[in-house]
């Protein structure tokens, strides 16, 4: 990822809420840094699921991830509610890049910042296809501002 300033919260264009559990923390009491990818494919998939109807069983197509990466900010740590910002910084013809942002519930400070790349794939082929129209309809409203 680049070094480009954090974005703020209201440089998300949607936003889910995401508890966090007791096994989220780690020994040093703080949500462990493998969880947030959780979080990140939380916050993506339900709202390909929820906006797009994304059918993950019988969808000819669907999204693999070929790119995942995360900036740490500050620590979030069970019973924190996490606030997951979305918004789409490229919208390609087979692929698309997220951005999310995860917040502690009522506060501005960004904890991460995490990039996710899908690639759509037939089903079948596991060759890259284009971006159903059902999902790109879901995405454009998200997408950023360049």
């Amino acid at each position: 990822m680049n070094e480009r300033p954090a974005p703020g919260r209201g440089d998300f264009r949607h936003f889910m809420a995401i508890p966090t559990r007791w096994m989220d923390n780690d020994v040093y009491g703080h949500v462990n840094n493998v969880t947030y990818y959780s979080y990140f494919d939380t916050a993506v998939n339900h709202h390909l699921i929820e906006a797009g109807g994304l059918d993950m069983n019988n969808d000819d197509a669907f999204g693999v991830v070929a790119e995942t990466g995360c900036r740490f900010f500050s620590e979030l740590a069970f019973p924190d509610i996490i606030d997951a910002g979305l918004r789409v910084v490229r919208l390609g013809n087979s692929s698309v890049t997220y951005e999310i942002g995860l917040f502690r519930r009522d506060s501005d400070l960004l904890a991460a910042l995490g990039r996710f790349v899908h690639v759509w794939v037939d089903r079948e082929t596991r060759r890259p296809v284009e971006i159903p129209d059902k999902i790109r309809r879901a995405l454009e409203p998200l997408v950023a501002e360049a």
